[in-house]
């Protein structure tokens, strides 16, 4: 009897020793994967308009009846609500944003910068 007790108890040590190697080596197991799952990707480079090119969105959205405020080349509120208006109106994802899309509809030329993005 004491033999086989020996035994079970030898081969459950081994057992926990050998589950406890893994993770004290630097390998993972589930619960060590949190970093992986949490880690951002990198986004690459932001497409912004330049000012000239948010005077003309102004301009265009101006003739348009989208827009009322002065050609300032600033993106503020009312210029935003005049794109979503617009982006509504020519079935574009509606962003409230000078984006890539937007500025190719209304016609206005990228930059070489924007282009390679």
């Amino acid at each position: 009897m004491k033999k086989i007790f020996s035994t079970i108890l030898a081969v459950l040590v081994a057992t926990s020793v050998g589950l406890a190697i893994p993770s004290s080596r630097g390998f993972t197991t589930q619960t060590d994967n949190t970093n992986a799952s949490t880690a951002k990707k990198k986004r690459g480079p932001v497409f912004r308009a330049n000012k000239d090119q948010i005077k003309q969105a102004q301009a265009i959205l101006k003739t348009r009846g989208f827009y009322a405020g002065d050609e300032t080349g600033k993106l503020d509120p009312d210029t935003r609500a005049g794109l979503k208006k617009y982006q509504e109106g020519e079935s574009l994802k509606i962003t409230g944003t000078l984006n890539r899309i937007t500025l190719d509809k209304m016609g206005i030329v990228l930059t070489d910068k924007q282009k390679a993005m």
